[in-house]
């Protein structure tokens, strides 16, 4: 089975999300070969833009709340409060270097056991499209023409795209689309395991 994932499937496990245990569980069945995780290259490259600007989002937050903390520790009766939120700030700075890492992690994985779609001038010209056809972002077009140029390509008996993104691709045309191809679109990562899990048995 062909199991299409995208960039919410990275930064669920990333972030460590309520549904990275059953992404966990789908890199586990790659792993042993009874699935082929596949995943547009585009969905490899975008985790980075949501790092870094979170990292820099939170560094700021963290520069707000130092300067706010120095102004608080002047005063005597708020400096053992204090202590307890200089903690928060400090996690801040932890989980970006924690989140990155784990990106590292995953992305290796995914680069050892998965079936990487090429970013090219087909799937652009198509994703161009599909944003007028599907009223799709840019972004969410590129990947949706990925994954068609792919099932187009390999014709699979049974595929899957798991995909979180409900709000833009929950739209019968494209479901429609999807199921001319054997694959359906399954929006939550825990229905996306049990799917696979039903199927593989």
């Amino acid at each position: 089975m062909n199991i299409y994932v995208e960039t919410n499937f990275a930064l669920e496990l990333v972030f460590e999300q309520e549904q990275s245990e059953s992404c966990e569980q789908i890199l586990q069945l790659c792993e042993s070969n009874r699935a082929q995780l596949i995943i547009p290259a585009y969905s490899l490259a975008e985790p980075h833009e949501k790092l870094n600007r979170q990292a820099t989002s939170r560094r700021n937050l963290q520069k707000l709340l130092n300067d706010e903390l120095r102004q608080l520790s002047r005063t005597t009766s708020y400096a053992n409060r204090i202590r307890s939120i200089q903690d928060i700030a400090s996690l801040m700075v932890q989980s970006n270097e924690e989140e990155w890492q784990r990106f590292v992690q995953y992305r290796a994985q995914f680069l050892r056991i998965g079936n990487i779609i090429a970013l090219n001038i087909d799937i652009l010209r198509e994703a161009a499209s599909y944003e007028n056809t599907y009223d799709l972002k840019s972004q969410d077009a590129i990947v949706y023409a990925s994954v068609i140029r792919h099932l187009k390509h390999d014709q699979p008996q049974q595929a899957c795209f798991l995909n979180r993104n409900s709000k833009d691709f929950d739209n019968p045309d494209i479901i429609e689309e999807l199921n001319g191809f054997n694959c359906r679109m399954i929006f939550r990562f825990d229905d996306g395991y049990s799917f696979i899990q039903s199927q593989s048995s």
